[in-house]
């Protein structure tokens, strides 16, 4: 295990229990898995997390309504989930693994968590030359040049969530090469989802919107559930 040291505690501690401390600093993060006590033992470490309730992952949300959100939903999921993305890199956390799997749904508001930081690292502003994470989110940049940035990097990975949602699987090579000549598009989506989805996906991270941009996005624009 990794161990990093914290601020105000005497020893070091492992990598994911410090990072979970450094995403909740600061003021109260709504869509934050909270850290409520730990303890580091001699071969493994215990982590007490805040469990809302009712919930259940997003995978597990989304197959329960069909394998498919509508755009109302995935905008009310993703604007959240974005606003956790943020806090996380504001406070130097680059979370690696935002996917279904690592985001709770309270199923009576439709709030979201986003939770497990064992692929996290600190954020950097050079390039990060080993991937952690789940294969279908790793930006296209990492197997054509080995490195990526990690701003860049999740907002592809939010843009493969957000393709999920609305379109009920994974994108393929086919998208890849519209996605490069910004002509990725679905009938069935309005032509903002579609705009925003190629902003995120765009095989070239220079082209990709930024992270601190993506509410601003018209698509983002529609009111709240």
């Amino acid at each position: 295990m990794e161990y990093i040291n914290i601020p105000d505690h005497p020893k070091p501690l492992p990598l994911e229990i410090r990072l979970t401390v450094l995403a909740n600093k600061g003021p109260s993060t709504p869509h934050i898995i909270k850290l409520l006590e730990w303890q580091d033992l001699p071969n493994h470490y215990i982590m007490v997390l805040q469990r809302p309730s009712p919930c259940v992952n997003l995978f597990d949300f989304l197959q329960s309504c069909g394998g498919i959100f509508n755009e109302a939903i995935a905008r009310h999921v993703m604007r959240q989930v974005v606003e956790a993305a943020n806090s996380c890199c504001s406070r130097g956390v680059f979370h690696r693994d935002i996917k279904e799997e690592n985001i709770l749904v309270n199923t009576d508001t439709l709030d979201v968590t986003l939770i497990d930081f064992g692929c996290a690292d600190l954020l950097y502003e050079t390039a990060y030359h080993t991937f952690s994470g789940t294969l279908q989110y790793c930006p296209p940049e990492y197997f054509k040049t080995g490195k990526y940035y990690g701003r860049q990097a999740t907002v592809f990975s939010l843009g493969v969530l957000l393709y999920s949602m609305v379109c009920g699987y994974f994108l393929d090579q086919s998208d890849q090469d519209k996605l490069k000549d910004w002509l990725w598009y679905l009938p069935s989506l309005t032509k903002e989802c579609s705009h925003l989805i190629n902003a995120c996906l765009h095989p070239e991270p220079e082209e990709r919107i930024h992270l601190d941009r993506l509410l601003l996005h018209d698509w983002f624009m529609v009111p709240n559930l």
